[in-house]
């Protein structure tokens, strides 16, 4: 990996990590407790506990990102950060923005 395709990358990923803590911010804002006293109607209560299970469906997956985008500046330093551990391969710098965890190339994930 070049210098330059390191620093894209590093930096499409401190990106990322800044609109996902926002999202995360918003998310956790939205799956707060519904109260039992709150004066709404039965349907929109319904809805409200089906959107609030929707959002902290939302809220994993926004919180895994940002783990494995961690990881991921955790590791960008390593000289073996974007090869691939079984054929030793540079992995597609468009794979490790999608995919910053991917420690191997799509042909060696696919296997």
């Amino acid at each position: 990996m070049t210098a330059q395709e390191k620093h894209n990358v590093t930096e499409y990923l401190f990106k990322s990590r800044k609109k996902l803590l926002t999202r995360i911010k918003e998310l956790k804002e939205l799956t707060q407790p519904i109260e039992p006293d709150c004066a709404i109607g039965r349907v929109s209560r319904m809805d409200a506990i089906i959107n609030k299970s929707v959002n902290e469906t939302a809220l994993r997956t926004a919180e895994d990102k940002l783990k494995n985008i961690n990881i991921a500046l955790e590791r960008i330093d390593d000289v073996k950060f974007g090869i691939c551990i079984s054929c030793g391969k540079p992995i597609p710098i468009q794979r490790l923005m999608v995919m910053p965890e991917s420690s191997k190339c799509v042909r060696c994930a696919g296997r």
